[in-house]
């Protein structure tokens, strides 16, 4: 039965770690592989075409940002970094040259598991119009008929404020940059209008939340972007 599981290529040096990961995987129905260099892993994510990559940023024979060069140049895999690195420039680098999502260790084996989920979401997410509705909580978004609803309540957006909401929705669970919404906000020239993103973010909040000041929705990671909660 195991090999119907969704399959997580471990690229992780140090062995305690990957024998963790192994377990916890395991116990929640995941199929494990594993790989303690840079390039065993690149090798075996050619050979066994995982799922979901999780991969170390230091390890021994390369950094973790040119394996994921080298997976991004055929591959669209999820690859969520696993690093003792967390500082805002770390996140931001790594999400910017292609991964999918970042955790610091120590992080909790439940926070790992949604992320794996949110991470296989999004690869099996099909096309149909069936999928254009999304849900968490009381917030409803559909994208076909381009409407919001709190409680069954359609809520007015602004055009750029519906723009922001639908492509962290379409980025359900998983962190997206500044730089990236700003790019798909305000085009090629957004770089300069972060000011303006948080502005929009403050006024989705006012519109979505329950509680504004403590979001249960539009999350804030500090310096680095926004991330849309899923339950």
């Amino acid at each position: 039965m195991a090999e119907n599981f969704p399959s997580v290529l471990i690229i992780e040096d140090e062995a305690p770690i990957r024998r963790f990961l192994r377990l916890s995987l395991e116990s929640r129905d995941f199929t494990p592989l594993e790989a303690a260099t840079g390039a065993e892993g690149l090798s075996m994510a050619a050979s066994h075409i995982p799922d979901v990559i999780l991969l170390d940023l230091g390890l021994p024979d390369m950094d973790g940002l040119e394996i994921i060069h080298k997976l991004r140049e055929w591959t669209s895999i999820p690859i969520i970094i696993l690093s003792a690195r967390g500082k805002e420039e770390d996140k931001i680098t790594a999400l910017e040259s292609g991964a999918d999502d970042y955790l610091t260790k120590p992080f909790s084996v439940g926070e790992l598991a949604v992320r794996l989920k949110v991470a296989l979401r999004h690869l099996n997410r099909s096309s149909s119009s069936a999928e254009q509705v999304f849900r968490t909580g009381n917030l409803k978004v559909d994208l076909e008929k381009r409407q919001v609803l709190i409680s069954d309540k359609e809520i007015h957006l602004t055009p750029i404020e519906y723009k922001l909401l639908s492509i962290l929705v379409r980025h359900a669970g998983r962190l997206v940059t500044q730089k990236e919404l700003l790019r798909d906000v305000w085009g090629p020239s957004g770089g300069d209008s972060s000011h303006y993103l948080r502005i929009y973010v403050s006024q989705l909040r006012r519109k979505l939340e329950d509680n504004p000041a403590k979001p249960r929705y539009l999350i804030t990671e500090a310096g680095v972007g926004y991330r849309l909660k899923v339950d």
